[in-house]
């Protein structure tokens, strides 16, 4: 007696394994080929029709919003700490970040961290930082940012700057009187409160970029489908999207447990695949107000195929004799065509073959 050939999703052991939009099917189950059924002697449950149009590779992943460029903010000297800007606060150039002993420590934007006291005399990129913020101020008319050493003339700007603040006009800039960064810090969290004795190198703020990212972790098997420059779609809390571009695809990182995976304390239960960091950046950020660190989802556009054929992945077949096709019903009967496999995407395949055209029905399990 002839069996019908088993539907590859379901009763069928198969791997699908996804690489740059295309999957590879292992091990499937094989079973006689029968050329056609009539009705009430063997019709699919269901059937779909063979559609054709653009399929894309894109896949959704669940990532947090958040800011850029996160960093701890130490102290630059001993000291009570004697006010500090507030969580959530957004600091520019020369604006207070905290106090210490009732002296302020205010934000200048350069990449070289404030390592040393800056006098006349020195020379180095942090002097020429110095110089830049001092220009951009306007306390520092004539001096040249491309000149690294700290002239008469730094001084005399740095002297301004002082007076403008009314601290002591010594035109030098203490180790503690300024922290530099690469822009406007936004304040995330305190990791000291007014009243403590943080000391030098102890954290005081936690700080980042006013800029709003998303990061997310994806298989390291599918990081193919995250490349820099790709354009993204995030959904926002309350169902607003955003667009955005995939900024960074890190290293591997370690597994995920964000979703509750059991046994995270060591006893290999939970998701244990291979992850990769990936950040996105928004086209227009200065739209996106959702909460920091809200749940997001990131919709992967993938590679797109034009005009092709496709099914629903759940109509394949795996064919006796190797290879794979679909149940065509036409006029109350279903016979088996092969097809070949192409790209993968948001439940359906691409599929060619000789006898599928646009339009025809293809039988699927019942869900």
């Amino acid at each position: 007696m002839r069996k019908r050939a088993k539907w590859l999703l379901g009763s069928l052991a198969a791997v699908l394994a996804v690489s740059g939009g295309y999957a590879v099917i292992a091990q499937p189950q094989r079973a006689s080929g029968g050329q056609e059924q009539r009705a009430g002697g063997g019709l699919p449950p269901a059937t779909a029709p063979v559609q054709r149009g653009d399929l894309s590779s894109g896949l959704q992943v669940e990532g947090t919003l958040g800011y850029a460029q996160e960093r701890k903010l130490n102290a630059g000297g001993p000291g009570v700490l004697t006010w500090v800007a507030a969580e959530g606060s957004a600091v520019e150039r020369d604006g207070r970040l905290y106090e210490v002993n009732g002296k302020a420590v205010r934000l200048m934007y350069g990449s070289t961290p404030m390592y040393r006291p800056l006098k006349s005399g020195d020379k180095g990129e942090d002097v020429k930082q110095l110089k830049r913020n001092l220009q951009a101020l306007g306390y520092g008319t004539g001096l040249d940012p491309q000149d690294g050493t700290f002239t008469a003339g730094t001084a005399t700007a740095v002297k301004r700057w002082q007076k403008a603040h009314r601290a002591a006009e010594t035109g030098e800039v203490g180790k503690e009187d300024i922290a530099f960064a690469s822009g406007p810090q936004r304040v995330r969290k305190g990791d000291a409160a007014v009243g403590d004795e943080p000391g030098p190198g102890k954290p005081v703020l936690t700080v980042t970029g006013t800029e709003r990212i998303v990061r997310f972790q994806i298989d390291a098997a599918k990081a193919a489908a995250a490349k820099p420059g790709d354009p993204v779609t995030v959904r926002l809390p309350g169902g607003v999207t955003a667009t955005g571009t995939i900024d960074s695809v890190g290293g591997t990182a370690a597994p995920d447990d964000r979703n509750g995976g059991a046994g995270g304390g060591g006893g290999g239960g939970g998701d244990q695949k291979a992850k990769v960091e990936v950040s996105v950046t928004f086209g227009k950020p200065a739209e996106v107000n959702a909460p920091d660190q809200s749940p997001v989802t990131v919709s992967l556009t993938g590679e797109t195929r034009k005009g092709v054929l496709s099914v629903p992945v759940n109509a394949l077949l795996a064919l006796t004799g190797g290879g794979f096709g679909v149940q065509v019903v036409e006029d109350g009967r279903a016979r088996e065509v092969k097809v070949e496999l192409g790209m993968f995407g948001n439940g359906r395949v691409e599929v060619t073959g000789d006898a599928l055209k646009e339009g025809m029905h293809v039988g699927i399990p019942k869900l």
